[in-house]
């Protein structure tokens, strides 16, 4: 599929360029993996739900003023091949957070300061950093696949080494699992839900990068 892409560095001004490219093609962009891109602008094929956009959350607060999916250009790159994969099976990935600038960890650390749920922002996270991702799958008809608990299900039954699981619900996970992991990105074991690339605490440093809304 062609794209007509924007580019946008983000640091202290945005710039765009226009690009155009196949989905197939992305590793052949000459973007750096560390640049702050809009997944949006590198494929149509995802579904958004950016929770913390909203009050539908764990913190039962909007601490995003509009929900936009940032991530760096490595991260945008494997999640775009994962996609692509999910595609060719009948479902794709839907997306509830992407980067969170290290302003927005702040925020929600002083409504929910426990390091249980919420990331110390003085420690920051791989989300403050542009290379974790929060998602589940959705078939062709939009409809979630069965993980078995919902998005910021903070309980057992969340952690990937839950057995007490249907054998649906087992498959889906097995399916998010293995093909995001075959594509670069590494589990968080607690929760079925979160990816983070691998090295991205080594290779993206913690940023406070915001993005404009409209």
């Amino acid at each position: 599929m062609k794209f007509a892409v924007i580019v946008s560095f983000l640091s202290l001004s945005v710039c765009a360029q226009t690009v155009d490219f196949d989905t197939n093609d992305i590793d052949g962009l000459e973007v750096a993996d560390t640049t702050f891109v809009n997944l949006r602008d590198y494929s149509n094929d995802f579904v958004y739900d950016m929770r913390y956009a909203t009050d539908n959350n764990f913190l039962k607060a909007k601490v995003y003023d509009c929900g936009e999916c940032l991530l760096r250009f490595k991260t945008v790159k494997a999640l775009v091949k994962a996609n692509q994969k999910f595609l060719k099976k009948g479902y794709r990935i839907k997306l509830f957070d992407c980067y969170r600038p290290l302003d927005i960890q702040k925020k929600m650390w002083a409504i929910v300061p426990n390091p249980t749920y919420v990331a110390d922002p003085r420690k920051g996270s791989i989300h403050n950093r542009g290379g974790a991702v929060d998602l589940t799958l959705v078939d062709e008809n939009g409809v979630e696949l069965d993980m078995g608990t919902g998005f910021d299900h903070f309980g057992p039954e969340a952690a990937h080494d839950y057995e007490n699981l249907s054998s649906e619900v087992k498959q889906n996970r097995k399916l998010l699992r293995n093909t995001m992991t075959g594509l670069g990105f590494r589990i968080f074991e607690s929760e079925w839900w979160h990816y983070n690339l691998k090295r991205s605490a080594k290779n993206f440093e913690v940023s406070n990068v915001k993005w404009p809304c409209d």
